[in-house]
């Protein structure tokens, strides 16, 4: 729309309400607040939507952003392994990377990651979620076209059926059903991770994008300075299929 063209997508249904990354530490510490992170290595996205939700996170917590200093080594199993061998004071990651790292004590030697990076352990100190609160960060696009179909009523019957199951349906069940997605993750993690989502509430049981998480998302990306205008709800978004 920036560039004068119509989307041939229209977003449609919501996914994750809530920021999912975290802030971890290498020490325990109960009393964190994020002015520790000025001054401090924080190895980090380098750009796109995680940088700029943990940008938008940083000026809503009343800290310079300017004064961390960022160690971006690449995508998330990079951020991961670089936290690991010894980079950065704090790392930010999306689950279950933080759990599995608060899991993995010194000395707890992981097969798939080797001798060099075996006591890369963490510890949980943030959640960037509850930070900025409830809004459209990811969700599901289609074609017009396509929202007005009976594929799509159909779609959108099993998709509301999920929803009540991830919330309603204890997270070692969830656990158990995703652990071939991920094989390099320990189950009872994984499902630490799952638990800590529904209690944030990344999974509403409503599918809707409403119109309070569609304006909290264009503050993110205004803030960001990656957004010229805030277009009309009803230029991006719509109703889910009935």
């Amino acid at each position: 729309m920036q560039r004068g063209k119509q989307p041939e997508a229209v977003h449609f249904a919501q996914i994750n309400e809530m920021d999912g990354f975290f802030l971890t530490a290498r020490q325990p510490d109960a009393n964190f607040n994020w002015k520790k992170l000025e001054g401090a290595e924080v190895v980090m996205f380098k750009a796109g939507q995680p940088n700029a939700m943990f940008r938008y996170a940083c000026h809503k917590a009343g800290i310079d952003y300017a004064k961390i200093k960022p160690v971006c080594p690449g995508g998330a199993d990079d951020i991961d392994r670089a936290f690991r061998a010894g980079q950065g004071q704090y790392v930010q990651q999306q689950g279950p990377y933080p759990q599995q790292l608060q899991a993995d004590g010194v000395g707890h030697m992981l097969a798939h990651l080797g001798d060099d990076v075996a006591d890369g352990v963490g510890h949980i100190v943030a959640q960037v979620g509850k930070l900025i609160g409830p809004c459209g960060f990811s969700s599901l696009a289609a074609k017009r076209e396509w929202l007005g179909s009976g594929m799509a009523k159909a779609f959108m019957r099993a998709y509301r059926k999920t929803r009540v199951y991830m919330n309603e349906t204890p997270a070692a069940k969830i656990a158990s059903a995703q652990k071939s997605y991920f094989p390099d993750t320990d189950e009872k993690v994984l499902a630490d991770c799952i638990a800590t989502y529904q209690k944030l509430g990344c999974w509403t049981p409503h599918v809707e994008i409403t119109r309070a998480a569609y304006e909290k998302t264009l503050d993110i990306f205004e803030y960001n300075g990656q957004l010229k205008r805030r277009y009309p709800y009803e230029m991006v978004c719509s109703e889910p299929p009935a």
